[in-house]
């Protein structure tokens, strides 16, 4: 085995940084809600939601992968987070580290400022760098919170909620040509909007599902202090995925996990922007996240390291 050199620190789980990141932080004046959510929370006249996200070549998509889908979802990975606080975009920051001698920057930045007008949010400022290393995008989303229900959190699910889920799971990434919906998805803007505005301070608690379901909900259980349960045979899959296993450890679905008390929502149904939702499980006292079987899945799913 080759021992560590001195000098490196050993690599450390995404989910560890993460929460050593939201204890140490502090928040400051008119700070509402600061690391371990979707996004920051700052009071002003309104809520305003801020949240950054970082697009990296060979991690998030392959090198060849058409410039107009690298744009789309560099703009729609934080887009999602807005979704899941139920929040609206206003506007985009755009910053890019480009790979030196990079000959595509202006049809980059054209599909950049194209997505952020289709997405309603314009690109309204940035900054540009170079390196020797790949294609790095960092979008940067202002945005604002329901008017009437505020921002949705991870932390307000409550024992005897049911857990929904939007949409289908597993197979967003197609491993022969790296490309799949995991480029193509639309955020849930729209849906979540419509679930604010039908149960207003019923939608205890909502993320987007970005890592995969299981662990995810792991998040989801940690944050609200509850435990929850996933039924596996009411996960609904995507064509041509038949194992819930695979739609609860495939990750980048970008769909809604959301909690509401028992009856204000049907099993399933579909939102009116044609969006199908369906009842997944249910919210317990305890802590962690299982199946029915009470098998642990919290750690099923995508982890950076």
């Amino acid at each position: 085995m080759r021992s560590t050199p001195a000098r490196y620190a050993p690599r450390v789980r995404e989910s560890d940084l993460l929460r050593h990141i939201q204890t140490r932080s502090t928040l400051g004046e008119g700070v509402l809600v600061g690391p371990g959510d979707d996004c920051a929370v700052v009071v002003g006249t309104s809520h305003q939601l801020l949240k950054v996200d970082q697009l990296v070549e060979h991690r998030h998509y392959r090198a060849g992968t058409p410039i107009d889908l690298i744009a789309r979802k560099a703009l729609a990975r934080p887009l999602s987070d807005i979704a899941a606080m139920a929040g609206r975009p206003r506007y985009a920051l755009a910053a890019a580290t480009l790979p030196a001698g990079y000959p595509h920057a202006r049809e980059l930045f054209d599909a950049v400022h194209g997505w952020g007008e289709r997405f309603g949010c314009p690109v309204v400022g940035g900054d540009i760098a170079t390196h020797d290393g790949p294609l790095i995008l960092s979008i940067s989303i202002i945005g604002v919170a329901h008017a009437a229900r505020g921002p949705v959190l991870r932390r307000g699910a409550k024992s005897g909620d049911d857990l929904f889920v939007t949409g289908s799971l597993g197979g967003s990434f197609d491993a022969a040509t790296g490309l799949g919906r995991h480029l193509t998805f639309t955020p849930r803007l729209d849906e979540a909007a419509h679930l604010a505005d039908v149960l207003g301070h019923d939608l205890h608690a909502m993320m987007d599902l970005s890592d995969g379901l299981g662990i995810d909900a792991g998040r989801l259980a940690e944050s609200s202090g509850v435990r929850v349960i996933i039924e596996r045979r009411r996960i609904p899959l995507s064509p041509g995925i038949t194992d819930p296993s695979q739609a609860l450890q495939d990750g980048e679905d970008y769909e809604l996990l959301f909690t509401a008390p028992p009856g204000a929502l049907p099993d399933s149904g579909v939102l009116p922007t044609g969006c199908p939702f369906a009842r997944i499980g249910r919210i317990e006292i305890g802590a962690g996240a299982t199946d029915e079987t009470g098998q642990d899945i919290a750690a099923i799913g995508w982890d950076h390291r």
